[in-house]
């Protein structure tokens, strides 16, 4: 197992961030159709598009930009109320499957292993 080298570690201000970034954003893509970065504008756009606006949607789609019309930012709207609803009715299943349990260790030593080193 090949040592990362400290410039590819996270926290490492010289990280490259658009790596991690865009494995997350293609993980919510996945999920929903929409990338992490559609959600932040689509939210940003909520909030300052007001509710009475004749061409609400049509607004909100053109600040997401892309791909997105009226009809999908409408849609996207709908199912996150329908999701908040479900937070606060307290109907929301928080286990997400069987609990694990896990132990803290504190580690006072390191270690450090070679390319070379099969011994574990």
């Amino acid at each position: 197992m090949k040592s990362p080298n400290v410039n590819e570690l996270p926290g490492n201000p010289q990280f490259p961030q658009s790596t991690l970034k865009g494995s997350m954003e293609d993980f919510a893509k996945s999920l929903s159709g929409w990338s992490w970065e559609e959600n932040k504008l689509f939210e940003l756009a909520l909030a300052v598009v007001d509710e009475q606006h004749p061409e609400r949607w049509e607004v909100v789609a053109a600040m997401v930009g892309g791909e997105k019309s009226a009809g999908d930012v409408q849609e996207h709207y709908v199912i996150l109320l329908e999701d908040l609803l479900v937070i606060e009715s307290g109907k929301l299943d928080h286990t997400l499957g069987e609990v694990v349990p896990f132990v803290l260790v504190e580690c006072k030593d390191s270690i450090c292993l070679s390319d070379n080193d099969t011994s574990m």
